[in-house]
């Protein structure tokens, strides 16, 4: 299979555990927030549209799994174009990429999302939630590409 193919489907499996966990995880009132809500949420009001709580999650799902995906992919993009080497996947460097993705959610995506930075109007505590995400997101990630990168 292509590594880009590879990072793609690897980044939208870990993508979508992430995103369920933290749908779990807020239902059983231990998270403040929902991944899948958020993005959901920010959708139908980027569009000016109301959605149904269905609709919100439907779309909240599609938009994690392919920004997983993308952000999957783009690891491999970088990889071959020499910061790292596919063909010996590299716990560190995956590490780092996942540290700049959390960071970029904190002071990027939750902003513009409307969450505020470190996703505040959630909690105290969405950075701290955020990187639990993100270290699944980093051992699933990290998992699929080494079983399918062989």
């Amino acid at each position: 299979m292509d590594p880009i193919i590879v990072g793609f489907v690897s980044g939208a499996a870990a993508g979508v555990i992430m995103g369920l966990l933290s749908d779990i995880l807020f239902r059983l009132k231990i998270f403040k927030s929902s991944l899948l809500v958020v993005d959901g949420a920010f959708f139908f009001r980027t569009l000016k549209l109301q959605g149904t709580a269905r609709l919100i999650y439907a779309a909240g799902l599609f938009i994690h799994l392919i920004t997983s995906g993308v952000f999957g992919a783009l690891y491999i993009l970088l990889s071959v174009l020499g910061f790292s080497a596919t063909e010996s996947v590299s716990l560190a460097a995956i590490s780092i990429y996942v540290v700049l993705l959390w960071l970029s959610m904190l002071f990027v995506a939750l902003p513009v999302a409307g969450e505020g930075l470190l996703g505040r109007k959630s909690g105290p505590l969405t950075w701290f939630e955020q990187l639990i995400l993100h270290v699944i997101f980093l051992f699933v990630y990290y998992s699929c590409l080494r079983a399918l990168l062989v």
